[in-house]
Formats: C-alpha cells, structure tokens, sequence
C-alpha cells in the first residue's frame, strides 16, 4: 500500500494520502489548502487517481483544501456524519466503511475535540488509525470549544480506540514535536494524559489547560464549514 504523510509546518498539521499501488485510486485525509501544489505533485508522481478527500472534523487551525481538491480533481468529499458543512458530497455513519481499490477505511465517531470528530481506521497486515485530533502522540486534543467535551474525549479514546488493540498504529491530526506516530499501546502506557488515570481527573486536566483560541479561528471554521472555498464557490 501507498502511504504518505504531509506536513503543513504552519498549523503543525498531518495529511495523509493512501492508495494501494501506483496507478490506482486514492484518499487523501486532512488537506491544508495551502498545500495543494505539493498534493497534485505527489498525484501526479505517484500516478493514482484522488477520488475521496476527507477530513476527520471542521477544523480550526488551517483552511481545507476538500474543495479545492474537488474542484482540481473531480474527487468526491466526505465528513463524518454530524458534520455542519453541507458541501460535502458523502457523510460517513459511524462504523460505516469506505472501500478504495483494495483500501478498507472505517469511519470511527470520536467526539470530544468536537461534537463531530471522526477517527478513520485502516484494515490491513499492519493496522492503524487516523485519530484527527482526539488523540495525538502523548496528549490529546483540547475540548474547550466547537461542541468539545473532556468526558466525551475520555470516552472515544478509551471506548472506541484503545479497543483496537495495542498494536494499532496511531497517525494524528497534528503534532507539534516532531513524532510522526505512536500505537495504541504506547498511548494506553505512556499518555501523561491519559496512563493511570481516572475520568474525573482526565477532565480536570482538559479544564485547567486554558489555551488561546487558534489564531485563523474565525476565519478558518466559517471557511471550512464551506470546504475551505468563499460562498457561491461550489
């Protein structure tokens, strides 16, 4: 399989863009608009066809390039289901999945960041997860706006992906260290947030944090909520 991880340095962004052999179709999970050359180079390179652009919630720190991409490639767009942005083509169920050309991607509801987060699971020899922002390498994604809530994130990383075993590759939605990924298991073990603790002190850590709302907020949720293009641009 073909499995590509991007970075967009400005918003400390993953993207993620799977195929499973040169010359076949594609998926390609958390654009950044201002990535677009580098995600039409690597299609071109790579020879394969982009027919889903997702993304796991609206996000909050960058613009998405859904629609551009849409736009640039014919693919269609896909959210999970609580999704807001009614310009996306396909709403993923939860537990619902999306087969690409042997790649078998299953949709995950994963509230807590937001009330619409989606994790998106490979199948496969070599199991993973795309986690968005729920859970990112040694921490997790604050809960303190768009619909977000610590239990809620307690509960989809410990009910819905700690499940998936501790082999499990772990790809996040950002990181701001330089990890590219984790497991499952180093998680559970390692998490400060996470290892050893109970619910109710999950949620106090989520509630002591008192974060800056990211910088492009009010510019990059209305945008996004349009696939990352102005009105009329769909």
């Amino acid at each position: 399989m073909i499995f590509r991880q991007l970075f967009d340095s400005t918003s400390g962004t993953y993207s993620y863009l799977l195929a499973s052999r040169a010359g076949g179709e594609a998926l390609l999970v958390d654009p950044v608009l201002e990535q677009m050359p580098a995600y039409l180079q690597l299609l071109d390179e790579l020879g394969v066809r982009l027919v889903h652009a997702l993304d796991t919630h609206t996000h909050a720190d960058h613009v998405t390039a859904l629609g551009a991409l849409r736009d640039a490639t014919q693919c269609t767009t896909v959210m999970g289901a609580y999704s807001q942005a009614d310009c996306v083509n396909q709403l993923l169920s939860d537990d619902e999945t999306l087969n690409v050309d042997g790649i078998e991607l299953r949709a995950l509801y994963t509230p807590g960041h937001t009330n619409e987060s989606f994790s998106y699971w490979i199948g496969g020899a070599e199991p993973a997860v795309l986690t968005g922002d729920v859970l990112l390498i040694r921490g997790t994604g604050r809960t303190d706006f768009q619909g977000g809530d610590a239990g809620a994130s307690w509960d989809s990383i410990t009910q819905r992906l700690f499940p998936l075993g501790d082999q499990t590759l772990v790809y996040p939605g950002h990181d701001y260290k330089g990890w590219t990924r984790s497991t499952i298991g180093e998680e559970r073990r390692f998490n400060p947030r996470l290892a050893g603790r109970s619910r109710e002190e999950y949620i106090e850590i989520m509630a002591a944090l008192n974060l800056p709302d990211p910088t492009m907020m009010d510019i990059a949720v209305p945008a996004n909520l349009a696939c990352g293009q102005p009105p009329g641009g769909l």
